[in-house]
């Protein structure tokens, strides 16, 4: 009978978002940090102890800075250095260089340079965009949260934006994880298979920067040195609305002041 499932969808009340854009995620939400410089050595001593224990070597000093790329946004600098290092529930952290990842204490946003942006993307994918997912070497975390972002909630479909499981069905790769050297080439035959022009998004600190495997022997990741990165999306794992947030300034469709 239809009656009871009519039930069942009535109890569940709207579940997709409405508006993307206007996404304000719960305060238990680890996000963009805000750094404040210290002003006393007893803030100088609490942050010496933060940089000694940041696992990835993101909290630099000289400068005070904190790299976005490397951060596992495990929230134990800010335990450590509570007065000069805090994170807010901001989601918007996509970036579309490298170095954008890095913030001082006068940054009070994640800069988004669209100078930086090739003008194709914005002319061939503004109103459809499909993706390949790569895990090079990942622990899936990712790729949930990836997933999630089609899910009845987020529904970024109505955007026109997808994943898609053939390469050559799709406009350009995402990938996640640090690059092991076994993925190395599964990774360059995939993004070849991919047609001109395409697009290539680095998704979560492992892809960043290769995160807590950096300096291991079994990380290759040559492929950056080859191809341009049009999209850096920070986070262990990254939220779905910043990978919505960051595709969607990627494609032209926000701007972030």
């Amino acid at each position: 009978m239809i009656f009871p499932k009519i039930r069942v969808l009535r109890s569940h009340g709207q579940q997709a978002i409405p508006d993307l854009d206007a996404v304000e995620l719960t305060e238990e939400f680890r996000g963009r940090p805000e750094l404040t410089e210290p002003t006393t050595d007893v803030e100088r001593k609490e942050l010496d102890q933060a940089v000694a224990i940041c696992p990835t070597g993101a909290i630099s000093l000289q400068p005070f800075s904190l790299d976005l790329g490397r951060c596992l946004f495990c929230g134990e600098c800010a335990h450590c250095a509570p007065r000069n290092i805090r994170f807010t529930n901001d989601y918007r952290m996509g970036a579309a260089t490298r170095e954008a990842l890095v913030i001082h204490p006068e940054d009070k946003l994640v800069k988004f340079d669209r100078s930086a942006i090739r003008p194709e993307i914005g002319k061939y994918f503004k109103e459809a965009l499909q993706l390949r997912e790569v895990s090079a070497g990942g622990d899936g975390s990712i790729e949930m949260e990836l997933g999630a972002t089609g899910n009845v909630n987020f529904d970024f479909g109505r955007f026109g934006v997808g994943f898609t499981a053939s390469p050559r069905h799709a406009d350009g790769v995402v990938i996640s994880g640090p690059i092991s050297a076994n993925m190395a080439e599964a990774l360059e035959i995939c993004y070849d298979a991919v047609a001109e022009p395409k697009i290539v998004v680095v998704c979560g600190s492992e892809a960043c920067s290769g995160g807590l495997f950096a300096d291991s022997r079994a990380i290759d990741r040559s492929f950056l040195d080859r191809h341009q990165v049009d999209l850096w999306l920070p986070g262990a794992p990254t939220h779905p609305m910043v990978f919505i947030d960051g595709i969607r300034n990627l494609l032209g469709k926000k701007t972030r002041e």
